[in-house]
């Protein structure tokens, strides 16, 4: 039994990770590499054009077979998603369509909902792949291999780790998970489940080795009160619309404050086809404190046109947020705020920036870009906000409770600070090296 480490190593993302137990072979993730690309490249203008390019810089693993635009035959059986996230999905769009793809049902549904909204391109078109579903109790068999999906809390609802039982023992592998959200209850799950299997090796992600903040989606939803609530104008927002749980937190705020939530139209149509998961709670587009916005622009897609038509006494544009700022708060994106000059916050507004700070040279001149906005209009900055990846001393203790053979770290730029952080005489952590191939 051999793993092999295509991507998430010694960077944050693009895993892609390679088991085989005999006969059998499984991908565990399959995503884009976004430090990798930005070496290379800088959309729009300087965006990769063909698949040979990406093998070419490496951002895709040769890996003979297993892609639509190869010939020869594959040997690839399965791929298993974690979750949604780019990082770990998007390239599952350049893979043979009868090679198999596991994911949660909630997954398949936000990759759905994305390859409507986001305009197809070269490195994410889903729109014919066909996604097969798992849940949490569900075993997948591969050959004589046994995938053990188990939920996980993260930032993206339908978040996986997985157990595959292999013929020399038991594998975990996290995906991207934390304790601190508002289901802690599903990592522990995945925890005690992943200790029970006495796995011959584990691999967790590594996030937030510096800077980790001690906080919690609860504490978000307060600090969010508290700053609407003392606000005497405009709210203005941001945060990933893939973020159910940090919507629900903005959601909840504005019902406590007596304000209404108005979300982007990629927002909506997310919510809306989450809606189709009963076991999600989620608040409805129906609802009373919600509305949704209407940009200015000339073409609007058959999704968007949809949405408005379906729910247009519900429907805002700038011009009637201008005239309600006392009543409202205002999800506006880095590529909406040309929106201000309509709106016009008046004085007392202020923008509540919740998602990750500026992590590399393109995220810090757009964050430039977006405090050169806000200036212009006399908006003070708050960041609130908590990370979607488990803190260092939290993954310490799941490391030790596991008590795996052996450690491969991913999903991480620190590994020597990593295997330093969490030694112990119960699980040896190894320096994984990328495309080396670990005999287990």
């Amino acid at each position: 039994m051999t793993l092999t480490f295509y991507g998430g190593v010694n960077e944050v993302g693009g895993n892609k990770v390679l088991l085989e137990d005999r006969d059998v072979k499984i991908l565990l993730d399959f995503g884009v590499s976004f430090s990798a690309r930005s070496r290379y490249y800088s959309g729009p203008f300087l965006s990769p054009r063909s698949e040979l390019s990406l093998l070419e810089l490496g951002m895709l693993p040769r890996l003979p077979g297993v892609y639509k635009f190869d010939e020869s035959e594959g040997d690839v059986d399965a791929v298993f998603l974690s979750h949604s996230h780019m990082d770990h999905a998007a390239y599952i769009s350049f893979l043979k369509p009868y090679i198999p793809i596991y994911c949660g049902e909630t997954t398949k549904i936000v990759l759905k909902a994305l390859s409507q909204v986001r305009p197809a391109g070269l490195e994410f078109d889903i729109r014919h792949v066909q996604l097969k579903t798992f849940r949490t109790g569900e075993i997948v068999k591969i050959g004589h291999v046994k995938v053990e999906p188990i939920h996980v809390d993260h930032s993206v609802p339908g978040s996986y780790g997985f157990i595959v039982h292999t013929s020399s023992g038991a594998i975990v592998y996290t995906g991207d998970f934390r304790v601190h959200g508002t289901r802690p209850d599903m990592t522990e799950d995945f925890v005690k489940r992943a200790k029970e299997a006495e796995p011959i090796a584990m691999i967790p992600e590594g996030t937030n080795l510096t800077g980790a903040h001690v906080s919690s989606e609860p504490e978000v939803r307060r600090e969010l009160i508290e700053v609407v609530r003392q606000s005497a104008g405009l709210v203005l927002a941001d945060f990933s619309y893939t973020d159910i749980d940090r919507l629900r937190s903005f959601y909840e705020a504005v019902k406590e404050v007596g304000r209404r939530l108005v979300i982007t139209l990629k927002q909506a149509y997310l919510l809306k086809e989450l809606k189709k998961d009963e076991r999600l709670d989620i608040p409805s587009l129906n609802d009373e404190n919600i509305l949704l916005f209407q940009r200015e622009k000339e073409k609007y897609y058959k999704w968007e046109k949809e949405l408005l038509d379906e729910y247009n006494d519900k429907v805002v544009d700038a011009y009637d947020v201008s005239k309600k700022q006392n009543d409202l708060v205002l999800t506006l994106p880095l590529h909406s705020l040309e929106e201000l000059i309509y709106i016009r916050p008046i004085a007392g507004s202020c923008y509540i920036l919740s998602a990750s700070e500026p992590f590399n040279e393109e995220m810090e001149m757009d964050y430039e870009r977006l405090t050169n906005w806000l200036e212009h209009h006399g908006l003070p900055q708050y960041h609130i906000h908590v990370s979607g990846h488990i803190m260092p001393l939290q993954l310490k203790r799941v490391i030790d409770e596991v008590r795996a053979k052996k450690v491969f770290p991913v999903h991480t730029d620190r590994q020597e600070l990593l295997s330093k952080f969490v030694k112990s005489d119960k699980s040896e952590v190894v320096m994984v090296e990328r495309e080396r191939k670990y005999v287990l």
